[in-house]
């Protein structure tokens, strides 16, 4: 009988114990992995503000979990936990139960309400997929009932946001909303007096686990820039339908509040029997186990201890346990000994809007840009790991080209998307050039006949007779130093050889853009040979033009009328496989 795991919860914890299961196993291991979620697709959380915000759409936080787990032999239920009975080993569920011989929980997090008065009732907690939609089409809706209304109190009490905590995500949303409520005051021909923005934090300072140096600079941005007002030392004690009260005492008319303040262990931890630490988290000891051996909890239910202090509720973490859990089971059922959870968090990163972001890793801050960049890098390193390259391409799309806010002047223009079709006559054009460039230096005998030489002389051109043979002069008066010391010690010396080389690349170029392969790869290298041309003799003025044609051609240019078509799609397919399975299958379809 095979060893059934089951992992409960498809956070980030949960895919990575799954995936590390299906990856790290053996023929000889005969495992079951099951994974249970009420949810058929996996939600970046990290994301959720600009779903809020109206940056991407909705379906830009949601994977699918048959996307993920393709290519697997992880069995995927979509059912809502109720409880767990172990003494029998058994998890009951709104559709039955399911028998395990070791479970994962990494059911997550969910809001902490604190039992303020009326919070629960009226506030908009940002914590899930349905939460990031609700927010939005609420705020669409404000500027709706303000543009019809005449009062100026109810109206700028329409148009006032208060999101409630200044963390991670308090910060990230309240950024997300400045931006987009520019343009929707241009939308709904409403002044901008009208709006009113405010970040209420009940510590001294937001993004307290950032350094001083950091939150200076997102305070600075967060109130010159946008207009934000935040209220530090504030915390919230009441909230009603149109206003909230903060300190007992100050009261702010909205009908918006955005709860980021808080999160606990996710509600199923009260109906188990596993012992508790704050917050509800489930205690763990240093394999990630809980009291029972064959029980394991990961990521933000877990109550692990480093240090001497609990793990943030922060995607790393979360990883770094799952990956723990299911490492220590397949070590138990191999009767190997289980190693210890030493969690490395590097930092973390915090974005305001999309031109603006802090980074505090390992103790550096990185400028705007870079901080930007790292975010967006860290999204990408992470997705690959879980999807591969098409969530990458489908990340970097609704990022940059299906933006919804409004776009600035660069934006509007690389945004604009056309039919690659309209590429193919320049794609078929180029590749007849490049291949009859080669084809012409195997007529002029560059496949038999050594024809690289030195320096061209300021008053002769690259292509020269001596003696009755034709040479082909690689160093002129505009080639940089280091070029022309490889070109006299590797280059001539071993002219053949490169003139092979060369004329090989250009054949082989040609055919790639006639036939539509593997374009973007043909462009970059295309370009490199221009490069390469252009650092010796110079580029003939008929061949300039080749350049912004090779540029073209990075757009994928082979997808419409070319092999690539069918070619990227097999071989995005057959990495995702390869790395699942650690062998190739040849006849691999969708």
């Amino acid at each position: 009988m095979p060893k059934k795991i089951i992992v409960f919860g498809a956070g980030y914890a949960g895919i990575e114990a799954a995936l590390t299961l299906q990856k790290k196993k053996k023929k000889s291991d005969d495992l079951e992995i099951t994974l249970i979620d009420r949810n058929s697709y996996h939600t970046l959380l990290t994301e959720l503000h600009e779903v809020a915000g109206n940056r991407i759409s909705e379906d830009g936080v949601i994977i699918p979990l048959r996307d993920i787990f393709k290519y697997t032999d992880v069995k995927l239920i979509k059912d809502e936990i109720t409880g767990v009975d172990f003494n029998t080993n058994t998890v009951t569920a709104k559709s039955g139960e399911y028998h395990y011989d070791y479970l994962i929980i990494a059911a997550g997090s969910e809001p902490n309400y604190y039992n303020i008065h009326g919070l629960k009732e009226n506030g908009f907690p940002l914590w899930s997929y349905d939460d990031s939609i609700r927010i939005r089409e609420h705020i669409k809706e404000c500027f709706v009932k303000a543009s019809q209304e005449s009062n100026p109190e109810i109206k700028r009490s329409l148009l006032t946001f208060v999101v409630g905590g200044g963390g991670f995500t308090g910060v990230e949303v309240i950024g997300e909303i400045a931006q987009w409520v520019k343009s929707l005051c241009r939308e709904y021909d409403i002044s901008h007096k009208y709006i009113r923005l405010v970040l209420v934090e009940a510590l001294d300072k937001i993004l307290n686990n950032l350094q001083n140096k950091s939150i200076n600079k997102a305070v600075s941005y967060l109130t010159i820039k946008l207009g934000v007002e935040i209220l530090t030392g504030s915390a919230i004690s009441k909230v009603s339908a149109d206003s909230i009260e903060i300190n007992d005492k100050l009261v702010i008319p909205t009908n918006t509040l955005i709860w980021t303040a808080g999160v606990k262990a996710s509600d199923i931890s009260g109906k188990i029997d596993i012992d508790k630490a704050k917050g509800f988290r489930l205690k763990v000891n240093e394999f990630t186990q809980t009291q029972y051996k064959n029980v394991y909890a990961a990521g933000d239910i877990s109550a692990f201890i480093s240090e001497g202090h609990t793990l943030p509720a922060l995607v790393e973490a979360a990883i770094q346990t799952g990956n723990a859990a299911a490492k220590n089971i397949l070590a138990d059922i191999r009767g190997k000994e289980k190693q210890e959870l030493k969690p490395k968090l590097h930092g973390v990163m915090v974005s305001v809007g999309s031109f603006f972001a802090v980074t505090d890793i390992m103790g550096y801050q990185f400028n705007r840009l870079l901080s930007i960049a790292i975010k967006y890098l860290v999204n990408i390193h992470y997705l690959f790991g879980i999807g591969g390259f098409e969530l990458v391409i489908r990340y970097i799309k609704h990022e940059f080209l299906f933006k919804q806010q409004e776009k600035f002047l660069i934006e509007k223009h690389y945004s604009m998307l056309t039919p690659t079709f309209w590429i193919v006559p320049i794609r078929l054009f180029l590749g007849y050039a490049w291949l009859k460039e080669g084809y012409q230096k195997i007529l002029d005998g560059w496949l038999t006949t050594p024809m690289l030489a030195g320096t061209v002389d300021a008053n002769s051109s690259a292509s020269v007779t001596e003696a009755g043979e034709k040479v082909f002069r690689i160093i002129s008066d505009h080639t940089p130093f280091w070029y022309a010391w490889i070109a006299q010690n590797f280059v001539i010396p071993n002219a053949l050889v490169f003139q092979i080389l060369i004329v090989l690349a250009e054949v082989g170029l040609g055919l790639a853009f006639i036939s539509g392969t593997l374009n973007f790869i043909a462009g970059l290298a295309a370009l490199a040979l221009n490069v390469n041309f252009l650092l010796s003799t110079g580029l003939l003025e008929s061949t300039w033009w080749m350049i912004p044609a090779e540029i073209c051609m990075l757009a994928g240019a082979g997808r419409a009328f070319g092999v690539d078509y069918y070619l990227i799609p097999y071989l995005m397919r057959q990495w995702r496989y390869v790395v699942r399975n650690r062998r190739i299958k040849l006849w691999l379809f969708d």
